[in-house]
């Protein structure tokens, strides 16, 4: 069921709305951790409020059935964002998440702009260039990790263009694990046409699940923009303080991890999604703590 089909009839409690956000955050699977054992305890309660409203936001807009009935409900859900910042909430995730944007003086453009990503993908389901998906990744992965920033008292435009690297290569990287699905299922395209058109493969040979050497060689370029991406942003990890690096860095290190997994199954992500195992977050938690163990004691 989507979590807005029916309201509350009387509003939750703050400590209710706390619950439900937190509850939510740690049920729901991600091939990436919301919150890391080092995140400050001050800081976990607020990204769990935050990860309510984008999960809920994307359940919307992916689970409603039909755009038109899609758009009805980010509509209704963008209405109550507006009377959050009018001081008007009723739903557990605006009476939590009120709390945090008081905390942390949060504008309500992020938020807002993330409803504008999913409203589109309810009108456009395919693009023409690789600049233009970045256009859609500044809506609908973007907004995320300026949130993030936030919460950590960050707010100059040299953090926040790292962090855009960090979360449009995070957005590529679940395009590029998730063709098949988008496409059965939502019939949506994120590979740009001009570079399916640049070597030969059509939307046919998508829909028939061709992984041939075409295909390869197309996934080859999609991913080296997306690792790109995310060796460019990992440097943010040395520009917020250590608890909250952990975090940051393991976003860049488990969205490489990701690519690699794609390239490990030869590109065929039609018969088999890609995926990164608990047993690889684990590593690749261990790793990133020694690498801010390093940099911490070697400065």
């Amino acid at each position: 069921m989507i979590p807005t089909a029916t309201w509350p009839e009387t509003s939750p409690s703050l400590e209710e709305a706390r619950r439900y956000c937190r509850n939510l955050a740690r049920s729901h699977y991600e091939n990436f951790v919301v919150a890391t054992f080092l995140l400050p305890s001050a800081l976990r309660q607020h990204l769990y409020n935050v990860y309510a409203y984008c999960r809920i936001s994307d359940d919307l807009g992916d689970e409603s059935g039909e755009p038109q009935v899609a758009l009805e409900r980010l509509k209704e859900w963008e209405a109550e964002l507006n009377a959050c910042y009018l001081g008007q909430v009723r739903h557990p995730v605006f009476i939590a998440l009120r709390e945090t944007i008081d905390r942390f003086e949060i504008p309500i453009q992020p938020f807002a702009d993330l409803l504008k990503a999913f409203q589109l993908d309810q009108v456009k389901n395919r693009y023409e260039t690789y600049a233009e998906l970045l256009d859609y990744c500044l809506y609908s992965a973007n907004p995320v990790g300026r949130l993030v920033l936030y919460l950590g008292g960050y707010r100059d435009p040299e953090r926040q263009l790292l962090s855009d690297h960090t979360c449009t290569a995070l957005q590529l990287a679940n395009h590029w694990q998730d063709i098949h699905l988008d496409l059965v299922r939502l019939n949506r395209i994120y590979l740009p046409l001009e570079d399916m058109r640049n070597l030969d493969y059509s939307e046919a040979d998508l829909r028939a699940q061709l992984c041939d050497a075409r295909f390869a060689r197309l996934m080859q370029l999609e991913i080296g923009r997306a690792r790109d991406l995310f060796h460019k942003g990992l440097r943010l990890a040395s520009l917020v303080e250590p608890r909250l690096a952990l975090d940051v860095e393991l976003f860049g290190r488990c969205g490489l991890e990701l690519l690699e997994r794609i390239e490990a199954v030869n590109y065929d992500v039609f018969r088999r999604r890609p995926t990164v195992s608990k047993w690889a977050r684990t590593r690749l938690l261990v790793s990133c703590l020694r690498s801010l163990f390093v940099r911490r004691y070697s400065s």
